[in-house]
């Protein structure tokens, strides 16, 4: 008799056990690839009138390959010209009068572990020196959206 308790608690313990398991139950997404902007040297430099602006987007890749890669717009934007670096912090885009805006065309990286997308901005031959607010955002697959501002400034040509 004693026997047959031992085997009806291993069986009674045996599948609780069981579903007490470390193992994932279906398969784990990978971390998806994020995109931010950019390398100091894009913000640093001095840009005059009719130069490219170039943003590198900073490519953060997963630990583990994986997963499907993310469908994201990158945009770039640089709106100015502000008379100090205050004045362009304490305005709103929009009510200023005289801004002028240079855009980038959006960029859609593939999500490849070795990418380095980059977006261009034309700084037009009419731009006033100043300074200017680099917006960069990035849209993804669901919608949501992320950015962020860094200040260039243009000089005059020499």
């Amino acid at each position: 008799m004693n026997v047959s308790r031992g085997r009806l608690l291993v069986c009674l313990v045996t599948p609780l056990l069981a579903a007490c398991s470390v193992e994932p139950s279906g398969p784990v997404a990978a971390a998806p690839v994020t995109y931010s902007c950019c390398e100091a040297r894009d913000v640093d430099t001095l840009y005059q009138p009719g130069q490219t602006l170039t943003v590198h987007w900073t490519v953060e890749s997963p630990d583990e390959p994986g997963g499907t890669p993310p469908q994201v717009e990158l945009t770039a934007r640089l709106t100015g010209p502000f008379a100090s670096v205050g004045d362009l912090k304490a305005a709103t885009e929009g009510t200023v009068p005289g801004l002028v805006t240079f855009a980038a065309a959006p960029v859609r990286p593939s999500g490849a572990p070795d990418e380095r997308p980059v977006s261009t901005i034309v700084i037009g031959q009419q731009a006033k020196p100043g300074y200017y607010n680099l917006v960069t955002s990035l849209v993804g697959d669901d919608n949501t959206a992320s950015g962020g501002g860094s200040v260039v400034q243009v000089v005059p040509r020499s």
